[in-house]
């Protein structure tokens, strides 16, 4: 077995809390998306390759964090530089600035990969992709609210930063959740078109939306909450003959799910056609990336035409009501869709993709095991490549069920993982990818259990 270092008892990486400071100094809290912060600081990396990080301190990790599971094949894969750079070889330029001929060929990709989708529009982020989905459900439908779930993620937008990650006190009841706006500078009015509804609980998910139907112009939802918490069968068809039966759009935002859990997404292992689906991360190989895809008569209404373009001097302006706005320069980047591309037919070899299944269930069986040698209530919880840990032994099926578990405990363990080169983003979901290999999942369970002893050794010393 492989062994790690043990030499180190705190967190303290010296080069990365000075870079934190000088950052501070010239960057809104020191880092440029939020999501990317953790106390004391976060940590500063300089070099990657395979499922391995290096920081600015030179220590080594193994990278369960993956660009927050963008990165499927790893940092660098020889083929994803390849294909980026054949590309930019031959064409000569970063971006066209036009359309091009690997818009059609990763859409037709799309569209045989996940049978809902008969159109695609392409973006630049998960976000943007929620952004257009929202806008052509509301231009479908004509009704102006949206519903969503309590504690699921769809991106920075102000209708969908409500109760991501409400506490106790604010939620309200779980039969009907309280919105909860979750950034300052929201006006106030963004809760009034959101609907609240609770993950996994058919009956009054029910409730709500029969009481919302004609005001509701879609419902939103990752299949797979926070990329780890499934939803139930029973609910997962329910919802979808209530949203079919109320004139509803149902909209699937797979940006982690999509080709993690299925090649084909959360929806195909689910066999549910939504009727639109966002995408992001994995499709983008590592660059940045979103995309819709959807019913043909809801992705129709974004069809440009001459006389209902935005940006036409002394054109017919009238005609852009008819038309759901839909723009973005760097839209369907040809770097970007080369990098995707290769990934896709990369997956689409030999077994890979039910190797890296093998392997991450290898790994949440082997960290079972390990916990309940010491008889500490933990679980892993997920499908496909990406799980979480979870220290409780209830069952875990909505945002309100993770307040019963010990995530202090948790944090602990994150932290003391770090020194020992194991890198996640405390408290964060496990990200796997097929450069991960079976001695990377030996020295991480050995690190798990060296860490473990760390933080009951503390814990004892602090009882004392």
């Amino acid at each position: 077995m492989v062994k790690v270092k043990e030499d180190v008892s705190s967190y303290n990486k010296r080069a990365s809390s000075m870079m934190f400071h000088q950052a501070e100094t010239v960057i809104p809290g020191g880092v440029t998306a939020n999501i990317k912060h953790f106390s004391p600081y976060p940590i500063f990396m300089k070099e990657a390759k395979g499922s391995k990080l290096i920081d600015v301190d030179n220590m080594e990790y193994i990278d369960y964090s993956l660009c927050y599971g963008a990165l499927i094949t790893g940092h660098g894969h020889p083929q994803i530089l390849e294909a980026t750079m054949n590309h930019l070889k031959e064409t000569g330029t970063m971006i066209f600035g036009t359309p091009h001929e690997l818009e059609v060929e990763m859409a037709n990709k799309l569209i045989e990969l996940y049978p809902s989708i008969d159109q695609v529009r392409f973006a630049n982020s998960g976000t943007e992709a929620v952004l257009l989905a929202i806008r052509l459900a509301v231009a479908h439908t004509n009704k102006p609210k949206i519903a969503k779930f309590e504690g699921h993620y769809h991106g920075g937008l102000n209708q969908m930063l409500v109760s991501v990650n409400p506490s106790e006190d604010q939620a309200g009841s779980l039969e009907s959740p309280t919105p909860v706006i979750e950034s300052s500078g929201i006006p106030e009015d963004e809760q009034e078109n959101t609907i609240v509804l609770p993950f996994n609980d058919l009956a009054a998910t029910e409730k709500l939306l029969r009481a919302h139907a004609h005001e509701l112009a879609a419902v939103i939802l990752e299949p797979i909450q926070g990329g780890f918490i499934p939803a139930e069968e029973l609910f997962i068809h329910g919802l979808k003959k209530l949203t079919d039966e109320l004139d509803i759009v149902l909209i699937f935002d797979e940006v982690k799910t999509g080709f993690r859990v299925d090649i084909g997404g959360a929806q195909r292992a689910y066999n549910i056609n939504p009727d639109l689906t966002t995408l992001g991360k994995v499709l983008g190989g590592g660059l940045p990336v979103g995309a819709v895809g959807g019913r043909k008569d809801i992705m129709m209404q974004s069809a440009a035409n001459a006389k209902g373009d935005v940006f036409a001097v002394g054109g017919d302006s009238a005609e852009t009501t008819n038309v759901v706005f839909h723009s973005g320069t760097y839209n369907g980047h040809p770097l970007v869709l080369a990098a995707g591309m290769k990934t896709i037919r990369m997956l689409e070899e030999g077994y890979l993709l039910d190797i890296l299944t093998s392997h991450t269930m290898h790994l949440r069986t082997r960290l079972e095991e390990l916990y309940a040698s010491y008889h500490i209530d933990m679980q892993t919880i997920g499908m496909g490549s990406i799980f979480n840990i979870v220290f409780t032994k209830k069952p875990v099926k909505n945002y309100r069920d993770m307040w019963q578990a010990d995530t202090a405990f948790r944090k602990e363990i994150d932290m003391e993982l770090l020194d020992l080169g194991i890198y996640l983003k405390p408290l964060n979901r496990y990200s796997m990818s097929i450069s991960h290999t079976l001695e990377d999942i030996d020295k991480t369970v050995e690190a798990h259990e060296i860490a473990l002893n760390r933080v009951l050794k503390r814990k004892y010393q602090q009882a004392k």
